[in-house]
């Protein structure tokens, strides 16, 4: 593995993970979305030594003909590129299915006519629906509880069916919930702390009692190249957790301690997730991908809180606060 494709490389964990294959040597190829801001997203903030070692490559991945010339070349991809926040989902499923399932398809087609040598397609924890047994394994039945965990299971099983029909190289990579800088606003730990650091005494949320299991991104992306240099990974579809969870209300506790003690959380009933399509509990097995590489967390949960924190308070800017994001 010498020369990688990232796609979804301007987004949260792909610009990591960008960053990451970066200072581990190898050459990178970015695959950004298109747009005409010129923007390349997280890339952007990148330091000029790095980014000037990135080939950006813009494109949708919707696109084949673009998947496939942006594929030309290189022995890996790993294939972040998706459309990932679950409320937006219920309202646009059709752009869920062009994005995470097409999207997917095509960069599984363009690896079997390039024979490219490995293809790491991203799943998610989600794709479990809420647990019925814990902790979540590999083997643990699938329920798409919103249209997004519907088309990601979609995206898994073409990717499993390339590997089984025609040998393509394929590991599925299922982080359980990342978090961490650069993350969006719509996921819980952004918001949360954007609504605190912007000086709010009401901190609005959704449901306090579902549970998750919390990657720091930095160590998600260490997953990926680990699974990416593990030749027993192929045909594989592998759980990055750390296999310990927290509630919703737990968590928010413990940053409102941490930044301003005194606001106070109140439900905002837009933030509610319709019963049935809630994910009450998440807390994922690692033991797969710790009988398959070396991979163990390196942060912990405070550490990983720390650091975002500190990134936040620096890049509350680009945040805004005023607003439910969806």
């Amino acid at each position: 593995m010498k020369r990688v494709l990232v796609t979804g490389a301007d987004g949260f964990i792909g610009s990591t993970l960008t960053e990451l294959l970066v200072r581990s040597g190898y050459s990178v190829r970015a695959f950004a979305y298109y747009n005409s801001f010129n923007s390349w997203g997280w890339l952007d903030t990148f330091d000029k030594d790095i980014l000037s070692q990135i080939d950006v490559f813009t494109g949708d991945i919707r696109d084949p003909n673009g998947v496939k010339e942006a594929m030309k070349g290189v022995d890996t991809v790993f294939h972040l590129a998706a459309l990932i926040a679950i409320p937006f989902s219920y309202h646009s499923p059709d752009s869920y299915v062009d994005t995470n399932i097409k999207g997917t398809l095509n960069v599984l087609q363009a690896a079997r006519t390039l024979d490219t040598q490995r293809v790491l397609v991203t799943s998610t924890s989600e794709v479990y629906g809420t647990a019925q047994y814990v902790p979540i394994d590999e083997k643990h039945p699938y329920q798409g509880q919103s249209p997004y965990s519907a088309t990601k299971i979609g995206a898994d099983r073409l990717a499993e069916s390339f590997y089984r029909s025609f040998q393509t190289p394929v590991t599925i990579v299922r982080p359980f919930n990342t978090y961490g800088p650069r993350q969006s606003a719509r996921a819980v730990i952004p918001t949360i702390i954007t609504q605190l650091l912007s000086g709010k005494e009401e901190i609005k949320l959704g449901s306090l009692t579902p549970t998750r299991d919390f990657n720091y991104v930095k160590d998600t992306a260490n997953g990926f190249l680990k699974l990416a240099l593990c030749d027993k990974a192929i045909g594989e579809e592998v759980n990055i957790a750390t296999q310990k969870e927290i509630s919703i209300g737990q968590l928010a506790q413990e940053l409102i301690k941490q930044i301003n003690p005194n606001a106070k959380i109140v439900c905002d009933e837009e933030r509610l997730r319709p019963e049935k399509s809630e994910v009450n509990r998440l807390l994922g097995c690692n033991e797969k991908i710790r009988s398959l590489t070396d991979w163990a967390p390196q942060y912990t949960f405070e550490q990983g809180l720390a650091e975002t924190i500190e990134f936040f308070r620096h890049n509350l800017h680009r945040y805004k606060t005023d607003i439910y994001n969806i």
